[in-house]
């Protein structure tokens, strides 16, 4: 069946925000067939400046009221800083546009909620950024999990660089980090709800967080553990490491995403590809790539936004974060 003209099109897609993210996702739709780059904003010139050698001809705004009235995108991505997120996502919801918004949503649950008179009842303009779900070892797992049946026990852990306590001060682990696999035991556990939390945390001797933990509990008896930290020394890959455990009857599997397989050797060793994400201008591949193929399939209403991306999936998981962070507060 050939489809009408504007379903086959490619999806005509901005991006807010330049940051490093910002900047890949925009490299990342530059080399997709299904979507079209044709709007860029920054707060300032000097980050479109930046891109313009590798996304020549793209025009971009310092406003984003602007770049709406000018430019003729009709989805976007999300990408500025979580501070902007519902203020940004407000305007292009209320202009009719479809959004991808990287998580998480705010760091607020109360801002959050504040988006819910403008989001479809099957999140369908509105897709929330999780690229761990994209993840080809992910996605993989999933699949034995939906084919071997319930899980018992399910273990992760997620390291990251013990630099970042000092760079990033006051980012704390369960937030930044541990999100990531929350937001996978809910895919897993097919948004299943939790009855019994339970979390504490370590702090280095000026004060700082540098380690979350957490204890998940579901009613038919599946419990999920889960460590998050900035621990690792420079000796290790620069974005740390990360491992998934799943346990059932008589089944158990395992990842290990990060880093990516491929090691090079100088004078020292190292990770190039601590994430699956390869964008550039001409050539883009993994988690990114996917996330973005199915934002562009949503906007074509050629599927719904899959679980683990829906807003309603994003307050799920923002609920179970302040949840733990109230359970380690009180533990202190």
């Amino acid at each position: 069946m050939k489809l009408p003209a504007r379903l086959s099109e490619p999806v005509r897609v901005g991006v807010v925000g330049l940051g490093r993210f910002g900047r890949l996702h925009a490299l990342t739709l530059q080399s997709l067939s299904e979507a079209q780059l044709v709007a860029l904003v920054a707060r300032r010139p000097e980050s479109l400046a930046a891109v313009a050698h590798d996304l020549p001809g793209v025009p971009g705004w310092t406003s984003l009221q602007q770049a709406l009235a000018e430019s003729d995108a009709e989805a976007w991505v999300v990408a500025c800083t979580t501070a902007d997120h519902v203020h940004v996502t407000r305007q292009l919801l209320e202009a009719g546009k479809k959004v991808l918004l990287e998580k998480p949503i705010s760091d607020s649950l109360e801002e959050a909620l504040e988006l819910t008179p403008l989001v479809q009842p099957d999140s369908g303009n509105l897709m929330v950024g999780h690229l761990v779900l994209f993840n080809t070892e992910f996605q993989h797992l999933l699949y034995e999990v939906r084919q071997r049946g319930p899980i018992s026990f399910l273990q992760c852990v997620r390291h990251r660089p013990a630099s970042i306590v000092r760079q990033f001060a006051g980012e704390h682990p369960l937030h930044a980090v541990m999100v990531h696999d929350l937001y996978s035991a809910q895919v897993m556990l097919n948004r299943a709800e939790p009855n019994r939390f339970s979390a504490r945390c370590h702090r280095t001797c000026d004060g700082a967080i540098d380690l979350a933990l957490a204890e998940l509990g579901w009613p038919g008896g599946t419990v999920a553990s889960f460590a998050a930290s900035y621990l690792t020394p420079e000796g290790m890959p620069p974005r740390g490491f990360d491992r998934t455990e799943v346990f059932g009857v008589g089944w158990s599997a395992r990842i290990e995403p990060n880093p990516r397989p491929i090691q090079v050797w100088d004078t020292q060793a190292r990770w190039p590809q601590a994430l699956e994400i390869h964008a550039t201008a001409t050539v883009a591949a993994g988690m990114m790539a996917e996330e973005l193929r199915c934002f562009c399939r949503v906007v074509r209403w050629r599927q719904q936004a899959p679980v683990g991306t829906t807003y309603t999936d994003a307050i799920q998981v923002q609920r179970w974060m302040k949840t733990l962070a109230d359970c380690a507060n009180a533990g202190e």
